[in-house]
């Protein structure tokens, strides 16, 4: 079990150069964020997909534990019902992921896999930000209550991601969990039942493709 996990640790290396090298100047986007500096690359990495959220104020905290998930990205109950541009939002980050037989800390994971679990969480807050105020408090409540609007609040944020150029580390963060025999299989099911599989990905990312290829085909007509 412990080697199929290094292997797939390793299998996921090569995304960690291609990271770092996605920006210059990575620093601009930490902005009005709040970055613990042991995940900090990774970090602005994803919010450098998101310059919509250059000026949102997000602070991203290490929890011990985040009721069955490993990240969760919430407005801050104080400022809910500020204006959407005084919003104020944290990302609650496991320090540590649980393993069936032991636990890693989680800023020792593969650069993508850490960039495709907070850049799902950005998508959260992408979706927060064009909801009202009561909208997101209406949100909340059928979130908690509800599986269908829990698969569909994922489902948006993944969509963001896509949208926004995530589209591989999400994937990769995907498989990293689903094939991944070290992690319980109750969160696993969990993942698989909430969340869009990398094959609903690749297929978003097709007709997001075709879009693209419909739209710049029309104005080259123009």
């Amino acid at each position: 079990m412990l080697i199929k996990y290094l292997l797939l640790l390793m299998a996921t290396a090569n995304f960690t150069s291609r990271a770092a090298d996605l920006s210059p100047n990575l620093t601009k986007f930490g902005k009005n964020k709040c970055i613990p500096k042991i995940i900090e690359k990774p970090i602005l990495i994803a919010l450098s997909y998101y310059p919509e959220l250059e000026d949102t104020h997000i602070k991203f905290v290490f929890k011990k534990h985040i009721n069955g998930s490993v990240m969760q990205a919430q407005p801050l109950p104080v400022s809910i019902f500020k204006s959407r541009e005084n919003r104020q939002y944290q990302i609650n980050i496991s320090s540590m992921l649980r393993l069936i037989h032991s636990a890693t800390p989680i800023h020792q994971l593969p650069d993508n896999i850490i960039i495709g679990w907070i850049g799902h969480e950005l998508g959260h807050i992408m979706d927060y930000e064009q909801r009202s105020k009561l909208g997101l408090v209406k949100f909340g409540i059928t979130y908690l209550f509800s599986s269908g609007h829990r698969r569909q609040g994922e489902t948006n944020a993944d969509t963001y991601a896509v949208n926004h150029g995530l589209a591989d580390y999400i994937i990769a963060t995907k498989r990293f969990i689903l094939d991944n025999a070290e992690l319980p299989k109750a969160y696993k099911e969990k993942i698989a039942r909430l969340y869009l599989s990398p094959d609903d990905i690749v297929e978003q990312v097709r007709k997001l493709e075709e879009k693209k290829a419909i739209e710049q085909k029309k104005a080259l007509r123009q």
